[in-house]
């Protein structure tokens, strides 16, 4: 910002309180930004010897004030291209395998945009348990407290989110909802598997295996889970319409956030199904484990019971090698995570950015 004095002697200087100095043209070809503090820069050709050194000479050139104005917003933009944007990553939780490998897109984006010249520091706030709603809520409440650049964020609940998120969203910061919806239209964008094709696929290879006929569960896995209510849509949808002699004995119960919780419920129904089920489908990682355990115990484990799962991790596949589960739906948790911070800094920076990805 630049002010005229009124005398016509003051007219010749320019005050530039921006926070950098400037250089003389004849030996500082480039602007200088090395200062941090701000500074009051004098350009009077008299006066020469404040810019950094430069001795007054008769062949300074002379500037008008609207040139000097140009280079300091100039200098403005390129003080801003330097600065560091704090996006927060958060998750549904910190020990499942599939957030982990959310977790390693978003440094392989950080990365990335280094060696690009943008800095970026990725904030991983993730909850120690799945099912921790409250703790989202506050970590997102906290970061709007803290003004961060953006916030990427897999809601655990579809519902319990949206007053959070408002909050960021008046705030100014935006917000990236990735791998489960919510039940806001706040985000810029959303990033997530198709679940309910997901679910679809599921039903069309469990069908498959027992060729049309059987007696089928579906496990579920929390209520309020956007992403996972999706599946088990698309693979009760599918039963409907393409299996009508596929028999669904059980539908209504929720295995839970861990491994133990999966197991118990698994337990549960095998104890009321396990010599009539045919085929059971599982819609994430934990239940898929907890449901192979479950079968392994009762002897009904290696392909007696066929199991299809959802997601990859290093027990289900172990347990698809070994052929006790049959197949894994997959996706790809690290674009997932790289799209989450490459698309919020390019919304950062003024570009559009698609309402899903």
């Amino acid at each position: 910002a630049s002010r005229l004095k009124a005398s016509s002697k003051a007219r010749r200087f320019v005050f530039v309180s921006i926070g950098f100095h400037l250089p003389c043209p004849s030996r500082c070809p480039s602007l200088s930004t090395r200062s941090s503090q701000a500074q009051t820069t004098i350009w009077p050709p008299r006066m020469a010897k404040a810019l950094n050194g430069c001795r007054a000479t008769s062949t300074l050139p002379r500037m008008k004030p609207t040139t000097l104005l140009a280079l300091a917003l100039g200098c403005t933009c390129l003080l801003r291209a330097a600065d560091t944007y704090t996006i927060a990553v958060i998750p549904k939780g910190s020990t499942h395998e599939h957030w982990k490998t959310v977790h390693a897109g978003a440094i392989k984006a950080q990365r990335e945009l280094k060696a690009r010249g943008i800095s970026v520091d990725v904030m991983w706030q993730a909850p120690l348990r799945e099912d921790d709603r409250d703790y989202q809520m506050r970590v997102v409440e906290n970061l709007v407290a803290r003004k961060v650049s953006g916030i990427c964020v897999a809601p655990l609940d579809s519902k319990a989110l949206v007053p959070p998120i408002n909050t960021a969203a008046r705030a100014k910061i935006p917000v990236i909802v990735f791998d489960s919806a919510v039940k806001s239209d706040k985000p810029i964008s959303y990033i997530a598997t198709d679940n309910y094709q997901g679910g679809v696929l599921g039903a069309e290879h469990l069908g498959k295996l027992l060729g049309g006929k059987g007696n089928v569960i579906l496990l579920r896995y929390a209520i309020g889970s956007a992403a996972t209510e999706e599946r088990e849509a698309g693979f009760l949808d599918t039963l409907k319409a393409k299996f009508p002699e596929l028999k669904l004995i059980s539908s209504d119960q929720y295995g839970g956030a861990t491994r133990e919780t999966a197991y118990q419920v698994s337990q549960n129904l095998l104890n009321r199904h396990g010599k009539n089920v045919d085929g059971i489908f599982c819609v994430n990682e934990t239940l898929t484990v907890g449901m192979t355990m479950a079968l392994r115990n009762i002897g009904r484990a290696g392909g007696t019971v066929k199991l299809v799962g959802f997601d990859v991790g290093t027990a289900a596949v172990e347990a698809l090698k070994k052929g006790d589960v049959q197949a894994l739906v997959v996706q790809n948790p690290l674009r997932m995570g790289y799209d989450c911070v490459m698309t919020m800094v390019d919304h950062i920076q003024g570009k559009k950015v698609p309402e899903k990805i």
